[in-house]
């Protein structure tokens, strides 16, 4: 897929910006053959990765969009804010054995993708938002990475709501607390979606390993 590989003009300006509170952990394993367009997962360490890992049951807290930009891969992603990161340092980032890469089954059309193209551009510098709102002011990953696909007109898994995860963990109940002052200040009608329910999506299937690697 050849969708996104305009964001370098805009989103390369973002290069100095970092991932600030994302500790560095070993290198995955696995090593893929990347195509541009490939979603790609990891679990992070951190506060809001232990109450993400907690409420969803799996090792999935972070995830970005693969594209290519003068012979180097990079990932899109929206961290702190909307930004690019070099592939290699997304998956130097990741917690040992979390990182992961699927893609459509069936390619983008090239009008879909150009409409994916110009939205992810355009978010390139939006902050982070903390709250998982809904609205575009500002972007969570997996809101980022569901929406583009959005505008592409696949949907890549239905939206939840806040109660349809684990919250009984508390570490989950931490986060709630310091964000929305308690569990029953949850939005109970503010769609939600995980990396998990991305990494879940029928939609998808494991990119392929480079030739020779295994498992």
């Amino acid at each position: 897929m050849k969708f996104l590989h305009l964001l370098g003009s805009a989103a390369l300006l973002l290069l100095p910006l970092t991932a600030g509170s994302i500790r560095k952990a070993a290198p995955a394993q696995k090593d893929y053959e990347f195509q541009e367009g490939d979603i790609v997962f990891q679990g992070n360490a951190g506060p809001q990765s232990d109450a993400i890992r907690a409420a969803t049951d799996s090792p999935y807290t972070h995830c970005g969009v693969v594209f290519r930009k003068e012979e180097t891969w990079w990932v899109m992603e929206a961290i702190h804010p909307v930004q690019v990161t070099r592939l290699r340092d997304f998956i130097d980032r990741s917690l040992p054995g979390t990182f992961h890469a699927m893609r459509l089954k069936r390619p983008l059309d090239p009008a879909p993708a150009r409409r994916a193209r110009s939205w992810a551009t355009g978010q390139a510098g939006r902050p982070y938002d903390l709250k998982f709102r809904w609205d575009d002011e500002a972007l969570y990953c997996s809101e980022f990475v569901w929406k583009l696909f959005d505008k592409a007109g696949v949907q890549l898994c239905k939206t939840r709501s806040f109660q349809s995860y684990d919250l009984k963990d508390p570490v989950v109940r931490k986060i709630i607390d310091q964000r929305y002052g308690g569990v029953d200040h949850l939005p109970r009608n503010e769609p939600v979606v995980a990396p998990s329910d991305l990494a879940a999506s029928p939609l998808l299937v494991e990119a392929p390993l480079r030739a020779g690697k295994k498992h």
